[in-house]
């Protein structure tokens, strides 16, 4: 089985049942960009739905998709926003955060 094989049979596995939490650490890692995108729309949907979800991402395009976006460095809290945008978060990432 392939990494990426791996890691959607993962995914799918949190997905089974009503979760109310649902921690994603990088679900997007050893996915296409197609795979990435539509394992992105489920979790979103999740969240629409009721659940909480924490994405842990380093790609600010997903990060996008946050009701709420926290920055860390060095294990730090830097920076948040709100309702996070693409123009925010890519702002924060040139600033280094």
């Amino acid at each position: 089985m392939s990494g990426g094989q791996a890691q959607r049979v993962a995914i799918a596995r949190a997905l089974v049942g009503p979760r109310r939490l649902l921690l994603a650490d990088e679900p997007t890692g050893a996915l296409d960009s197609n795979a990435g995108m539509t394992i992105l729309e489920v979790l979103r949907t999740r969240a629409d739905r009721g659940a909480a979800v924490l994405l842990v991402t380093h790609e600010p395009r997903f990060a996008a998709w946050a009701d709420r976006t926290v920055f860390l460095k060095d294990g730090r809290i830097i920076d948040e926003t709100g309702s996070s945008n693409m123009d925010d978060l890519l702002n924060l990432e040139e600033r280094g955060a």
